[in-house]
This record gives C-alpha cells, structure tokens and sequence, in this order.
C-alpha cells in the first residue's frame, strides 16, 4: 500500500448465498485511495458499486454476503477481520456514508435533530445546547432554508431532496477520514446537486477528507473525482485519471457509458386529441399554525391555484426544486392528498368522489414513486408485487396474470426469472424498474411518474425514456412527468410546466421552454442542468 493511502482494497470479492450456487457480486476488485482526493466508482446497476461500497464498513448482510477472499486496509487494520465493537468506532466516526435512499436510512418516529444529534453524542459526546448548535450549522451548510425550523421535523416532512441534505449533515457531523457517497446527489434537483458536490469539494479542502464517489452521473464525475474505477459485473475494467480516462478511453464498455444521454423527442399528439385530465385553481394547503381555539390560523402553501391539461397520448413534464410542490401535485391527483379546486377525469368531475368512488380509477390512474424501496413491500416478491394489482381489480386467471407480469418485466428490461426474488436481493436501478413494471401491468390510461428515472444510470435512462416512449405511441398512455432531471424530461415531454414555492412560473410548449425560456428561473435551472456538458464542450 502507497504510504499516501488512506485505505486500500486488494483483490476483493463478496459473494451471496442463493441456494446451491452462489452469486459472486463482487469479483477481485482492487482499489487505492489517497488521503484528501475523490475516487469515483461508476458502472451501470447490479456492476457491484454499491456491494464494493458497503463492505468497506461492513454492512452487507452476513452472514448470506461473505468474503471468498480479499483485504480492505484501513489504518493498518484489515477491516474484514475487525470485530463489531470495532466497527462501530469507525462507523460514522472515522469512515462515513450517504446512501442512496434516504427515507429508508432514517428513524420515522425520531425528529431531525434527534438523529444527528445521535452521532454528535455517540462519538463526540456532545448534547444539549451544543449538539443543537453544531445541529444547526450542519443544516445551514448542506443549504437546508431556516434551519432551526426543521429541527423538530420528521422525515416523512421533507421532500426527497431535503432528506438527502440532512443524510449528507450526518455523514459530515463528525468530519470524517473518508466519506462513501453512494449516488448523493441522485434526489436532489440540478441547483441544489451542484451546491452541494461544491459544498463536498470544499470541506474536503478544509478537513483533508478523502471521498468515494458511487454514481452512476459521468458528468458529475468529470468535475468533481480525481480517479475513476469503472465497474462491469463485478469487476473494474478500467481505472485512471479523470481526465486521461474521458479524454481516451481504452475499453469499450467505458465509450458506452460515456455516450449515454436520452435522446430524441416524442411522437405529436394528434390534434383531435382530448383531454384526459385538468385541474382549475387547484389548492394543497396544510395549516401550520393554530389559534388557542384550535382554529387555523396560518397555512403552508404546497401548490397554489395550479391549472394543467394533459391530452390523450401526451407527456406533460413538470419540473422546479425540490419543495416546489411537484410530488404534492401529483399525490392530490390520485386523492393520497386533499386538495381544493376542481380535478376531471374523462370529463368526471373526481374532486367530488370520496375514496371508495375513486377506488375504481386507481386501475385507469396508475403512480410510480420517487423510492423505489419504500414503496415495494420486502415481504412480497417480485411476482406478487406487479400482481397485486391485477388480483384487486379482478383481472385474468393465474396463468393470463402470469404472462401479463412477465411481459410486463421484460418491458423494462428485466429477466422474467427473477420474478421469484425479494426487493433487497436488487440493486437500486433495479427496483426502479420493479415499480415501472408494477404501474404498466394494468395498462392504465394516465400515469404519474415521480422522479422515475433518479435511481437509474444514464444508459437504464435512455432504455426507460424510449421504453416510455414505446409504450406511449403504442397505448396512448398519457404521462405527468416529474422530475429534476432536465434532460430525461426534454426527451420525453410534449410540454413542461415550471414549478417554485408552490406556483406555475412558466407553462408551455417543450421544445419553447427549453429554447426560448421567459422566465429568469427556467433559464437558472435549465442552465444548471447542462451546465456540466456545457463545460465540458467548451
């Protein structure tokens, strides 16, 4: 090991019990990283990133994940062989991680505050006026607004991009040796992404610390990594700077990834179309504050007098920061929140219908959620999950459900035989496409997608894209397309609505808006987006 190594793997390999024949997830990976500079592990889902990722501190779940062979030193300590109580002096000490799922990392039933106050005190014996203190400094500097106001939030309060901010906070509370940033940025929107890959750049300047990338983002990796590991099925078939390695790649596989972009823009709505769904002066509020009496006296404006249209066959992309009020739009529409305002469907007057009316619409208005892990029940499998819609609406026997569920798994590009395993045996990306599958099997008439692209590597996301696409021209299927990812929603939308602090900023024609944009915002975020490929053509 280099005497400037932090932390060396060599020849590392993890495999996971399966029955009579193991599956090797990890196959002789060796990797050093110096003190202070920025490792990037890129590859596409299930290539082993995270799997590498995770044994450095030793949380894959033994013992069905074990170590054929393989050391990883930290310290002068084969971490492999270090005992528990061991471990959890490193853990969020020393060694630190961001995962990719937030909402699944945190405590429901304990506050923000709690939670990162909970590894001030364990390691830095800090609480009371201090830990909230060094609670609200860590909030300001992951740009999460008035932070003394979220202390006594929940996770389930803040939007996605919010509770990686405060995933980040956490990792960073105890400014550590080495930072695992497995896809840190993949739920926050393009502004706040580049703030934040900054904001790591600069303390690791300040604390001297080393970070390993995991994302799935070349773009990020180019402005923001040292060195880049590619990763293929278990193994690393290329390794070098980041420059040398965009500059000339030697490996194939590495020039696939690097040219992978959604592309293209969806087939025009007929113009005798109808329109399938509109909302006028839609309304989400939730009260805030109340008088002695218990009466509401102050509100927090989610979405305020929001009026779409979404034609037969037609993409509208809705797009703004995270907390704008685009997931709250979207979870109004299917009635998982009570809105104000009028919602038709088919000309139905839905605002009116109470929860068991609707109940019959949830087959014709399907919804695909940001994250994947919590929205799949661990306990079913795969088949059972794209199933359980077919079985409440009554559709098919056994055998036609069946098929419908393979057909529906091949759709997004996953292997039919998998269909027997659990959502924790796949990757992120894969779970994604778990969900896509779950919503497409009822061939609904209207589907909203909630960041459905996030978890997924850039060449997935064009295969989903065009995917979405196919589907699209084939069934007339309409989609409301929410996302941050500014480059998957210009490849798949036919117009895109612009959302901030709960209003419409700007409304309109795609290829308009992303051309020819009127408002100083849409031009901030569109010029943060490709600011990354922006650069680097220049």
């Amino acid at each position: 090991m280099d005497s400037q190594s932090l932390i060396s793997i060599k020849n590392l390999r993890v495999s996971f019990s399966q029955g009579d024949q193991p599956i090797e997830a990890v196959k002789g990976v060796s990797l050093d990283i110096q003190k202070g500079e920025t490792v990037a592990i890129v590859g596409e889902s299930g290539s082993g990133k995270s799997v590498t990722a995770l044994s450095i501190l030793k949380l894959l779940p033994y013992p069905k994940a074990y170590h054929p062979s393989g050391e990883i030193i930290f310290e002068g300590q084969d971490i492999l062989q270090s005992n528990e109580k061991s471990m959890r002096s490193i853990r969020g000490d020393k060694i630190s991680m961001i995962f990719q799922e937030p909402m699944t990392s945190f405590n429901p039933l304990h506050s923000i505050e709690k939670q990162i106050s909970e590894t001030l005190l364990l390691h830095k014996g800090l609480s009371g006026k201090k830990a909230r203190e060094r609670v609200i400094e860590l909030l300001s500097l992951v740009g999460i607004p008035e932070p003394e106001s979220r202390l006594a939030s929940y996770p389930h309060q803040l939007s996605g991009g919010q509770k990686q901010r405060v995933m980040i906070a956490m990792a960073l509370a105890n400014e550590p040796d080495l930072l695992i940033a497995d896809e840190p940025t993949t739920a926050l929107d393009v502004t706040v992404q580049k703030q934040v890959l900054e904001l790591l750049r600069d303390l690791q300047a300040k604390l001297g610390m080393a970070i390993l990338l995991i994302t799935h983002d070349l773009n990020i990796v180019r402005h923001y990594s040292d060195k880049v590991a590619v990763m293929h099925l278990g193994k690393i078939v290329e390794q070098a700077e980041t420059a040398a390695l965009f500059k000339s790649p030697s490996v194939d596989y590495t020039k696939t990834l690097i040219d992978a972009d959604p592309t293209g823009t969806p087939e025009p709505v007929a113009d005798d179309s109808p329109t399938l769904l509109n909302t006028q002066d839609l309304n989400i509020w939730f009260p805030v504050k109340k008088n002695f009496f218990g009466k509401t006296t102050a509100y927090f404006k989610a979405a305020n007098n929001i009026t779409i249209s979404v034609r037969k066959g037609e993409t509208l992309g809705i797009v703004g920061e995270s907390g704008s009020g685009k997931t709250t739009l979207g979870l109004s529409l299917v009635k998982l929140l009570q809105s104000h305002g009028e919602i038709n469907f088919k000309g139905h007057p839905i605002h009116t219908y109470n929860q068991n009316q609707f109940r019959p619409l949830r087959r014709e208005i399907q919804i695909v959620f940001q994250d994947p892990y919590g929205s799949l029940s661990p306990r079913m499998s795969v088949q059972q999950i794209i199933e359980e819609g077919l079985v409440i609406h009554q559709l098919g026997n056994d055998q036609e459900r069946e098929a419908k569920i393979i057909q529906a798994l091949k759709d997004v590009e996953l292997d039919p035989e998998t269909r027997h395993r659990y959502p924790h045996e796949f990757s992120g990306g894969q779970r994604q496409r778990i969900a896509i599958a779950r919503a497409l099997v009822l061939q609904p008439e209207l589907i909203i997608l909630d960041e459905p692209t996030s978890a997924l590597d850039r060449t997935v996301q064009s295969q989903v894209v065009d995917l979405l696409r196919n589907i699209q021209q084939k069934y007339h299927i309409s989609y409301l397309f929410i996302s941050h990812d500014l480059a998957v929603v210009k490849a798949l939308s036919h117009r895109v609505m612009v959302m901030k602090q709960g209003e419409v900023i700007e409304y309109g024609d795609c290829h308009q808006i992303f051309n020819h944009p009127n408002e100083s915002y849409t031009r901030s975020l569109i010029e943060a987006s490709f600011y990354n490929t922006q650069e680097a053509v220049s």
